[in-house]
């Protein structure tokens, strides 16, 4: 109904700007026109003219609904806020140009004036608003905060953000059965988008991983429906991922969920709180000491001489020494020794030597 009342006023004014618009017309064109065609050639005109900008005006409205309906709530308000300041900065500006004394030929400049500092100062402060406006709002407690958990409240946990690679390791299912993740767990749009990019990618290996973090995220949807939220905050002017989450952990004081090294290291240097689920792994995982021994398949050679490599089922890493004749064995190995680094645990072994009968 506003659509066609929009078109309607617009071809009406159209209409009667044309019909009127016959007596600017010169004199002699109005006395050699004794049928009075050029009038209803303006009014004609003019209606398709106001239709034409009708229509225009009609799509331009529904482009900027849409984007309003889809902006972020943080961000309407901020990009309003730094709208009206930004008019009131122009009108304050403006007043003493409108003191002085002009002739009346250059009226004109003063409004012409106006217009121009209201749209300048008026993106200005959108412009602002957007870039510093999330900083501003967190500070004063306005911008909104996921909060879709009922027991968030009572056990005061903050936000977890997930990133790509911990949704495609699937281990966060787990954690959040066994009430060791608390808090509303938030799914970024832009991780989301990062997932349906390598689901759609011609690499194969892309491709899987891709489609098993949606497939993930689809498991975890019914079962988990109150704690998990995807968050449609972006930010276009960032190019990374990683920078992005850095930035959305901060918006909403939130820890970040990964198993990415460096982004665990980027973000505690900005202050951010990291839950790495390696380091959690690391921290569960069975501690073989010297003399235990264990049973593995050799799959490749390893970095010295004569040695061979394996693998436990959660991914450890195991050298066994002596152990290139073996790959593509099974083999009963002692450890020997282990080693914790940042990346993970490493295990040394041998291969057990059978028993000489006596």
């Amino acid at each position: 109904m506003l659509d066609a009342l929009i078109v309607l006023i617009f071809v009406a004014a159209g209409a009667v700007v044309g019909y009127t618009g016959g007596e600017l017309l010169p004199q002699s064109w109005l006395a050699a026109d004794k049928a009075g065609n050029a009038a209803w050639i303006l009014l004609m005109l003019g209606t398709v003219l106001g239709l034409g900008m009708g229509l225009a005006i009609r799509g331009a409205l529904r482009r900027l609904e849409e984007q309003i309906r889809q902006m972020p709530t943080d961000s309407l308000i901020a990009r309003s806020a730094g709208l009206v300041v930004g008019l009131l900065v122009a009108n304050l500006l403006l007043g003493p140009v409108f003191l002085l004394p002009f002739p009346s030929q250059l009226d004109f400049v003063k409004w012409l004036a106006s217009l121009l500092a209201s749209v300048l100062f008026g993106y200005l402060g959108m412009t602002l608003s957007e870039s510093h406006g999330q900083e501003l709002l967190r500070r004063f407690n306005i911008s909104p905060r996921p909060t879709e958990d009922p027991l968030l409240p009572l056990v005061a946990a903050r936000s977890k953000i997930l990133d790509t690679n911990t949704i495609i390791d699937g281990r966060v299912e787990e954690l959040l059965q066994t009430g060791f993740l608390e808090g509303t767990i938030v799914i970024p749009c832009f991780v989301l988008a990062e997932l349906q990019y390598l689901a759609d990618s011609a690499d194969n290996e892309k491709r899987t991983k891709g489609r098993r973090g949606l497939d993930i995220l689809n498991q975890l949807q019914p079962k988990f429906p109150n704690r998990l939220l995807v968050h449609d905050l972006d930010y276009p002017k960032l190019s990374t991922v990683d920078a992005k989450l850095i930035r959305l952990a901060q918006d909403l004081e939130a820890a970040l969920v990964t198993n990415d090294f460096n982004l665990n290291k980027v973000a505690s240097l900005q202050g951010v709180a990291v839950l790495n689920v390696n380091e959690l792994a690391n921290v569960l995982k069975p501690r073989y000491r010297p003399g235990d021994w264990l049973e593995v398949r050799v799959l490749r050679e390893g970095k010295e001489n004569r040695q061979g490599v394996a693998y436990l089922e959660d991914g450890t890493m195991i050298v066994v020494e002596d152990g290139r004749d073996y790959i593509g064995e099974h083999v009963a190995v002692t450890v020997t020794s282990s080693l914790q680094t940042a990346a993970g645990r490493m295990i040394f072994a041998r291969p057990q030597q059978p028993t000489v009968a006596s």
